[in-house]
């Protein structure tokens, strides 16, 4: 059966950007929902502090739970070689925070999509990005894993792979025991593509997996598809919501996942709207959990 995680979505600015809120208040916010895990941000601002990673380990785990799957966001799309190498030793010290953090999965992702960089071109460098840190990866004990990702919050551009047929490409291209992918069937939407879809293309490949829900604002998913689709910035006709209220279907994500044997960690990236939003999100996804792979 699945493991359940969590991630501060609500909290980053606190716990990243002005340091308002501490790892331990965090752990003592979530201890409450009873889930199996905390999944942590590489660039929380403790963490920064090799010194405190193992006191971080230690809280989580004096609370009953441990830190599966550390998030990171390394832009390996970067043209300059200086800047590649750069990300690379971003990446690696990531890894080996990773391994003393207790967590058994990393997240890669494959950079911003630079107008000037043509897309063989980019697929290469990335491919020699995470090829790069395999070694590291496997050293520690820690598997990579690539999101089919939006953007992250302080990039300029959308993913490079943000779109299912370049996501579906770069993975074929990785073939190694400590890497694989971290689904979020949210992100499809934000790319225009079909969830379900990219899940049948990939599902042999997923290790890990962010669990969260979107619903429109306004108009159609056609109506997304044919505005947002790749676009930069932010899909105006998207935002947030408690999950199982949004536009994912759980039962068929679900039953693709147990019919392929998935039995790894699920982190819910929710919760926008504070603590109540997101127990409600973990009732939803434990129950869906106990109907697809019941004991």
């Amino acid at each position: 059966m699945p493991k359940l995680a969590v991630f501060p979505k609500a909290y980053m600015q606190e716990l990243v950007k002005d340091g308002t809120m501490t790892l331990q208040q965090w752990v003592d916010l979530a201890a409450p929902l009873g889930v199996d895990g905390l999944e942590y941000y590489s660039g929380m601002l403790e963490l920064a502090d090799r010194s405190n990673w193992a006191a971080a380990r230690k809280q989580v785990e004096a609370a009953g739970m441990v830190i599966p799957m550390l998030c990171c966001s390394p832009d390996f799309s970067q043209p300059d070689p200086e800047l590649r190498k750069q990300e690379i030793e971003n990446e690696k010290n990531w890894i080996r925070m990773s391994a003393e953090l207790g967590a058994s999965y990393c997240r890669v992702l494959s950079g911003q999509q630079r107008p000037e960089l043509s897309q063989e071109e980019g697929l290469k460098i990335i491919v020699e990005n995470i090829e790069a840190c395999l070694p590291e990866a496997e050293k520690c004990g820690v598997t990579l894993i690539l999101e089919n990702h939006y953007k992250d919050d302080f990039w300029e551009y959308p993913e490079f792979a943000q779109k299912m047929d370049v996501f579906c490409e770069l993975i074929s291209r990785i073939d190694h025991p400590h890497f694989g992918v971290n689904y979020d069937p949210s992100n499809a939407f934000l790319a225009g593509d079909d969830p379900l879809e990219l899940l049948d293309r990939v599902k042999h490949r997923v290790i890990t997996m962010h669990a969260s829900d979107r619903y429109l604002l306004s108009g159609t998913l056609e109506d997304l598809r044919n505005e947002e689709g790749g676009a930069i910035g932010y899909a105006k006709r998207l935002a947030h919501g408690e999950i199982g209220k949004g536009l994912n279907d759980y039962d068929a994500i679900f039953g693709t996942l147990k019919n392929e044997g998935f039995d790894s960690w699920i982190s819910i990236e929710d919760g926008v709207d504070g603590m109540d939003q997101l127990a409600a999100s973990v009732k939803f996804v434990r129950d869906k959990i106990a109907q697809h792979w019941p004991e």
